[in-house]
């Protein structure tokens, strides 16, 4: 896997720009580097205000790497590793008191105050507090000790699709508002959600009390997650997957014997079009998602297996030879799965860039 910073820094150096105009701050989330120092650092240059990661593995080697900025733990914490929470994470995003409880008994045992973001339930079903329980959830944080709470946040489109739009995001900052009215100017981050809110943030509408937006996707890939469109001005290329050719042959384009179920399920049938001329490549599902992988102009990918990618070049104009080496671009699915195989060796690079692009 290959890593161009400079690219990903005009990337994220691009979004923060252009939010910051509408008073919105951004935290680069990192969750899909594996906590990478390189591309924190890149982001942080960039202008990102902290770093959010759903996993204090990934926040343990930032620490070690000796990153100091603010980190977030943007996914509600578990109770066994609530000393490691209030360790390492300077806030962490929470939905349940029990957890919160523990956190502040944890907090009061390190000495130190932790900070609370308390996550509302807007209609994707995934985390979440349900509106019409927020303020009694907040009167409670607020009597415990060693705890500071900061405001309210929101999460949309992982689970169920639930795009982010005017009426949502006016709901967030009506939950503020009311949160304000009731204990007094107590909130501070109105977190509206992830890369899936770009397009409602950078329409033109009123975005309210929406100060703060956490990317990943969107630096990472120069995409927008509800449509997987590309956004203008940002690379999407960045990080590009290389993979190298072990087998190449002519072969038949269909199987042939009694046919059961292949390694991963059925296999989805093949259509004769005669002899293919195929390669396969060192990778497999066990690396990446290859539903998410872009391959070049005049390949198909044709199956995987755990550590095989099987690719139809027939039609590919350019040199191919056992030894030669594939680009992919991915998805965000391929890249996480390919972040996180131990087998991929992930190699960061600096390019010279030209500051005008367009989607490229």
């Amino acid at each position: 896997m290959e890593v161009d910073l400079d690219k990903i820094s005009h990337n994220a150096l691009t979004l923060v720009t252009r939010l910051r105009a509408k008073g919105i701050s951004v935290t680069g989330v990192t969750k899909a580097t594996l906590g990478s120092a390189e591309i924190a650092n890149a982001w942080l240059r960039a202008g990102v205000c902290g770093l959010g990661d759903s996993r204090v593995e990934n926040m343990q080697s930032m620490r070690d790497a000796q990153i100091s900025a603010p980190l977030t733990l943007i996914r509600s914490p578990m109770i066994s590793q609530v000393a490691q929470v209030v360790r390492l994470s300077d806030v962490s995003f929470n939905t349940e008191m029990d957890v919160i409880c523990q956190l502040s008994l944890a907090a009061g045992k390190a000495q130190c105050i932790h900070g609370v973001v308390l996550m509302v339930e807007l209609g994707d079903l995934r985390e979440g507090i349900m509106p019409d329980q927020l303020e009694a959830t907040v009167r409670a944080v607020l009597r415990l000790p060693n705890i500071t709470f900061l405001g309210i946040g929101a999460n949309l489109a992982c689970r169920s699709g639930v795009s982010p739009d005017c009426q949502n995001m006016a709901e967030l900052s009506s939950l503020a508002d009311l949160i304000d009215a009731t204990f007094g100017p107590i909130v501070n981050t109105v977190s509206g959600g992830n890369s899936a809110n770009l397009e409602w943030a950078l329409s033109g509408q009123d975005t309210g009390r929406i100060n703060n937006l956490r990317l990943g996707e969107a630096m990472l890939l120069g995409c927008e997650p509800l449509h997987r469109r590309a956004i203008d001005g940002l690379h999407t290329n960045a990080i590009t997957l290389v993979a190298e050719i072990i087998e190449l042959k002519i072969k038949p384009s269909q199987p042939w014997g009694n046919l059961a179920q292949a390694a991963f399920g059925e296999a989805a049938p093949s259509a004769d079009v005669g002899p293919i001329k195929q390669a396969i490549l060192a990778i497999g599902r066990q690396d990446v998602d290859p539903d998410g992988l872009l391959t070049p102009l005049g390949m198909k990918i044709l199956a995987a297996s755990s550590d095989h990618l099987i690719v139809d070049v027939t039609h590919y104009r350019g040199p191919l030879q056992v030894g030669s080496e594939i680009t992919f671009q991915l998805d965000y699915s391929a890249l996480l799965r390919a972040m996180t195989s131990p087998f991929i060796k992930k190699v960061m690079k600096r390019t010279t860039i030209n500051r005008a692009v367009t989607n490229v």
